[in-house]
């Protein structure tokens, strides 16, 4: 059974889903502009959502800590950019991927 964890990292915008402490894939990243920067810390993924609406593209992983995730787009161009409201940014088919993959009380590492 795998042993997955995420970690965020703001400073080269990219996730990384590990499975035992080995990088399995990696994927570029929006994240939180100057004024509303993505939290550091650590939390667990506590919920799954299919097609939430609204910019949140094709699906919503909500972080432990409230009104924080991590979610598609509606707007690819922004993957890469310091652009959200705090929330992790990912391609469509990445997040839907992601979902899919990693169970609920997924540790997530955001580091700077």
């Amino acid at each position: 059974m795998p042993n997955y964890r995420i970690i965020v990292d703001l400073s080269d915008r990219r996730l990384y889903l590990l499975d035992g402490g080995k990088v399995i894939r990696s994927f570029p990243v929006g994240i939180g502009k100057l004024a509303t920067q993505t939290p550091v810390g650590e939390y667990m993924i506590v919920n799954k959502e299919p097609n939430p609406g609204g910019p949140f593209g094709a699906y919503w992983l909500g972080l432990s800590k409230p009104h924080y995730g991590i979610h598609g787009t509606n707007d690819p161009s922004s993957i890469g950019k310091y652009v959200s409201h705090g929330c992790i940014r990912m391609y469509n088919e990445d997040v839907t991927w992601l979902a899919h993959t990693v169970p609920l009380q997924t540790p997530v590492t955001i580091r700077q």
